[in-house]
């Protein structure tokens, strides 16, 4: 559907909805915004052809044909067209159950996402569009379920691409994942870990925090806790002796972070284990 219009719906008594739709349209010919305060209602862009570019506070992206785009209120952004000919349509929306509603979902930043080419999310857009022009009486109240069930299928597509995003990074740390498991007695650096799967060190620890939820030397601190709790159980080592064939070279530091880790000393959890 060819889209050249912007419809503001004016319906106050609907604003008491859980989701109601305050703006929707497109252009063929959309031309640069920029908004240092973010706007009033939250977004959802889509890229019907062309291509611009989006940046916020928090990613810069190219946008193509097929894309869609995220904006949650009050962001600062800005996007513009790479060429004259930019066709974008946008929806703006808002509600009493709608922050809470994105804020569950994890939909809080901008994010961009890729769905397949025949996607819910297109069809549902048109309906809002044919109800907002041909259903007078009820058309605010339609487009509030039309609106959440838009939310709901981009965060389906999020979703989706999360988790394609993680499988593929845990296949590109799995050797230094491995290597960590493996030589954690050693001293292993970050320059190490980065080597063995060829990126750089700032790149590695970027896709290791978004992938394993925590920094690399947390990561194999972990790790080193698994085994001295296991010695502390399983042998008759001292703490320090337990410290030291986990990887800990400092036995007041591996108490400090067992007791992080564990909540109680080494010898507490030696002595509760072993009675």
């Amino acid at each position: 559907m060819k889209i050249e219009k912007n419809i503001y719906p004016y319906a106050p008594q609907v604003q008491q909805l859980p989701f109601f739709l305050s703006g929707i349209g497109g252009s063929a010919y959309q031309t640069a915004v920029e908004r240092p305060g973010g706007y009033e209602w939250h977004q959802i862009f889509c890229c019907a052809s062309g291509h611009g570019n989006l940046t916020t506070d928090v990613l810069t992206a190219q946008i193509h044909p097929g894309d869609y785009f995220f904006l949650p209120k009050g962001q600062p952004h800005s996007y513009c067209p790479e060429k004259e000919k930019w066709d974008v349509r946008w929806t703006a929306f808002g509600g009493s159950a709608c922050d809470d509603t994105l804020e569950r979902l994890h939909m809080t930043q901008a994010v961009v996402i890729h769905p397949d080419r025949d996607n819910t999310l297109e069809k549902t857009f048109d309906r809002m569009i044919t109800a907002m022009e041909t259903d007078i009486l009820y058309a605010d109240y339609r487009c509030s379920g039309y609106i959440y069930d838009y939310i709901l299928e981009f965060h389906r597509y999020m979703s989706s691409e999360t988790d394609s995003e993680k499988s593929r990074n845990t296949t590109m740390l799995m050797p230094a994942l491995r290597h960590m498991y493996e030589h954690f007695k050693s001293d292993i650096s970050v320059t190490e870990l980065s080597g063995l799967v060829g990126v750089t060190p700032q790149h590695f620890c970027r896709v290791f925090g978004r992938t394993m939820g925590m920094r690399p030397v947390e990561f194999l601190n972990k790790i080193r806790i698994e085994e001295a709790k296991r010695l502390l159980t399983q042998t008759d080592f001292t703490v320090a002796k337990a410290a030291e064939q986990s990887g800990f070279h400092d036995t007041c530091y591996f108490s400090a972070l067992f007791k992080r880790y564990t909540g109680v000393t080494p010898s507490a959890y030696k002595k509760d284990l072993t009675e």
